[in-house]
């Protein structure tokens, strides 16, 4: 149980579902040219989840230090769970998730998607040891992963499938999965940034440099505040401009992510204590659920 929770099982299942509902809601029921069987997107969940596991693990290990100051009834690593144990299980993890993509990038006959992989496990290692302290930049490149995690579907699915006469069709379903990635990251680099906030007793001890301890905590929520209206703006443009032929698609978009947005940015305006934070934070987390389960609208939204 304790590894379970060190690998954050509830992170691991969304990236699962969303890759799921990429190949299974949007492109096999319009008939895409895919490059996986149901063995291959079981592998590359597989890869992507392990590598991703690997992560949260490094991230763990490098943040008990500010652990103990935010989070103390939730520290796992060095309490549930050796430091050295933990170093292995990220090893494992890694060289296990890797090896699957090495694999599968044979599979498609592009092996130069096996770096993909590589570069992924890297970052992820780079910002829990560094990248994590540095103003802005560790949140905008974890969010650009959470972004890559839905985009490498794309990259296995449709580009080696790609031939002159479904070109169109390729890129346009690629554009979908990019937007869709692009509303990944911008949730969470507004959660980062909402953790950050959260957190900032640890992380000023610790000795980081985030948004929050940079500029203070007042501002950095402003700033926030400012930025939450971005996904309200292209949700709402979305909306408008492709949605309203189809009730069923508003009705979801407006209750379970327009909505949920609303809430959030009327919740930073007076925002303050570390409850507050954590609550937004979570509120977020479902509006990134509800925003990848309205694949699951796509067959009916492209008839």
């Amino acid at each position: 149980m304790n590894i379970i929770n060190l690998i954050r099982w509830k992170n691991l299942l969304m990236i699962a579902i969303v890759q799921l509902l990429i190949k299974y809601a949007l492109l096999e029921p319009f008939g895409v040219p895919t490059s996986l069987n149901t063995l291959g997107i079981v592998l590359l969940i597989l890869a992507t989840i392990c590598i991703a596991a690997a992560g949260n693990i490094i991230n763990d290990i490098y943040d008990i230090e500010t652990d103990f100051i935010n989070k103390p009834d939730k520290i796992i690593v060095g309490k549930s769970i050796s430091e050295k144990t933990a170093y292995n299980l990220f090893i494992i993890f890694n060289v296990v998730g890797v090896s699957i993509g090495f694999y599968l990038s044979h599979m498609v006959d592009r092996n130069a998607f096996f770096s993909l992989f590589v570069i992924i496990s890297a970052l992820l290692y780079v910002y829990a040891t560094y990248l994590k302290q540095t103003l802005l930049i560790g949140n905008i490149v974890i969010s650009v992963l959470v972004a890559l995690s839905l985009i490498i579907v794309g990259i296995f699915e449709l580009l080696p499938a790609t031939i002159s006469f479904n070109q169109q069709t390729q890129l346009t379903f690629f554009k979908i999965i990019f937007d869709y990635a692009v509303f990944a990251f911008i949730i969470n680099l507004l959660r980062e940034i909402t953790k950050d906030l959260e957190d900032i007793n640890g992380d000023y001890k610790a000795g980081m440099n985030t948004l929050p301890i940079a500029i203070g905590t007042k501002r950095a929520t402003k700033v926030l505040f400012t930025l939450s209206f971005v996904p309200l703006f292209i949700v709402g443009s979305y909306v408008v401009n492709s949605l309203y032929k189809n009730q069923i698609a508003v009705l979801y978009f407006l209750i379970f992510i327009i909505a949920p947005l609303i809430y959030i940015t009327i919740k930073l305006f007076n925002a303050s204590t570390k409850k507050d934070f954590h609550h937004i934070s979570n509120m977020l987390k479902l509006v990134m659920l509800f925003g990848m389960l309205s694949l699951l609208l796509y067959k009916y939204i492209l008839l």
